[in-house]
């Protein structure tokens, strides 16, 4: 569940947004500095934080508008606006062949499998799916918003926008890892069986 954390200061956000959006903002804002600056205190690389940097400069970016416009019209879209960003921040991840969760995999996974092409392959899928689920997510958040309906509905829609990817993240690694043993195994039958 490591990977979760990176979208603490997301529902730091959803917290504290009742109190204000333009509180929200900046309190996802401090805790997103903060967790930045505690993986760098650890020693942990910031190369693969394109989630972190992007969280950062989200938060920046509305808090300013909050800020600015409290009452704007894009604060009742807020949830809808947060995923699409996540949404935004994993498509480009995977444009920029640094798929965001080799940030949190590179934590859990030894060194020597962070170039294989299988372990690239996984985090290639699982971003995949966040995307997809983001995507998803803030064009029905995008929905409620725009047809007045309840919070409860949001907040199952929301809930669902993260439940869906985390159990797929659980269970994807491995049973693709079981698949390449499979297929390698099979590969080298047969490459046996040809040098027999």
């Amino acid at each position: 569940m490591n990977y979760l954390r990176g979208f603490i200061p997301w529902l730091v956000f959803a917290g504290v947004s009742s109190a204000g959006w333009q509180w929200g903002a900046l309190a996802a804002l401090a805790t997103a500095v903060a967790l930045l600056l505690a993986d760098r205190a650890a020693g942990l690389s910031l190369e693969h934080r394109l989630l972190e940097y992007g969280t950062i400069a989200f938060f920046v970016a509305l808090g300013i508008l909050a800020f600015a416009q409290p009452d704007s019209a894009l604060k009742s879209y807020g949830s809808a606006l947060s995923m699409g960003w996540l949404a935004l921040i994993a498509w480009v991840s995977i444009a920029v062949r640094r798929p965001f969760t080799l940030g949190f995999a590179r934590r859990m996974a030894p060194p020597e499998v962070w170039d294989s092409p299988l372990f690239r392959r996984i985090n290639v899928v699982l971003t995949a799916a966040w995307a997809s689920s983001f995507t998803l997510t803030a064009i029905a958040q995008a929905a409620v918003s725009a047809l007045g309906w309840s919070v409860a509905v949001s907040i199952a829609i929301q809930l669902a926008g993260f439940i869906l990817p985390v159990r797929f993240t659980a269970a994807y690694p491995e049973r693709a890892r079981a698949r390449f043993l499979r297929e390698s195994g099979s590969r080298t039958d047969i490459q046996g069986g040809l040098t027999s």
